[in-house]
């Protein structure tokens, strides 16, 4: 007699496994830790297998655990493609997209209107941060696809690639380069472009001091518009914020920087459809 594998004991189980704790998984399922630990059970009971181990105060994945996630993932795939296809027509589970500034105030107009035309009813969180905020979220499963700035290496259950580069220029009022210490307007770390900055200035042995410092985009502009220091970000943010940019030789040239488009294992086509559309986006300077 054939038995059958409950999707939302999959389901709960490969967000554990994506979110690296029940606890952290709890953010996605909206579930209790304990109601999870309930679902956990009822599925090693179902198949007679432990999935899980500890180690210290880490879960860990048994063999049984690991070969599973493949099945669970594929299955869940399938069960979502069915109801997007044929299921009764109702709203979709929102696409969660999150993306640095550059690119929210750049392609993201023209990429969601492209979007709206080919999936009219879909649904789309965006969060719009630092690269690391962003793949930390992305990490606790929290979202689908980031297109942000600067490898960071490969994550459990997705994918990434080069989608583009960016020339990283000098931003502000030219008359700032002629003072002895050259004063600079950057976001807090962590930042890539303030450590591009920095590191540059020290390698050509230019003086520098950071007079303003800022957690956000809006405040490091107003600093640049307002001729108080130069800062770094890439050409791109410069055309789409009016901003100057400085060509004179006196500074050193800042390096590129790729962009990179993160997505997660198992999205429907929609979130896939959004992916391609920023990736083409992204890269076309």
């Amino acid at each position: 007699m054939a038995r059958n594998v409950q999707t939302e004991l999959l389901r709960s189980f490969v967000a554990i496994v994506e979110a690296g704790s029940m606890a952290q998984a709890t953010e996605t399922i909206f579930l209790t830790q304990s109601a999870l630990s309930l679902q956990m059970k009822r599925l090693e009971d179902m198949l007679q297998q432990k999935l899980f181990r500890r180690d210290g105060r880490r879960l860990l994945l048994t063999a049984t655990g690991e070969e599973l996630v493949t099945y669970a993932r594929q299955l869940l795939a399938l069960n979502d493609r069915i109801m997007q296809n044929l299921g009764q027509q109702s709203d979709p589970e929102p696409i969660t997209v999150g993306m640095v500034q550059d690119f929210a105030d750049t392609i993201l107009p023209d990429v969601l209107g492209r979007f709206r035309l080919e999936h009219p009813r879909a649904r789309l969180i965006v969060r719009v941060g630092g690269s690391m905020e962003l793949l930390e979220m992305f990490d606790r499963s929290r979202l689908d696809l980031v297109l942000c700035l600067g490898q960071h290496g490969d994550r459990a259950g997705a994918s990434w690639d080069v989608v583009g580069h960016d020339q990283m220029v000098w931003l502000g009022d030219p008359a700032n380069i002629e003072r002895e210490e050259l004063p600079l307007v950057l976001l807090e770390p962590p930042c890539r472009f303030r450590d591009a900055a920095l590191r540059t200035l020290t390698e050509a042995r230019r003086d520098y001091r950071i007079v303003m410092e800022t957690p956000n985009l809006p405040a490091l502009r107003a600093g640049v518009r307002g001729g108080i220091g130069i800062s770094c970000r890439t050409r791109r943010f410069a055309a789409a914020e009016g901003l100057p940019v400085i060509t004179a030789s006196s500074l050193p040239p800042v390096p590129d920087i790729e962009t990179i488009l993160v997505r997660r294992d198992g999205l429907m086509d929609s979130a896939h459809d959004f992916g391609d559309l920023l990736a083409d986006a992204a890269g076309n300077r």
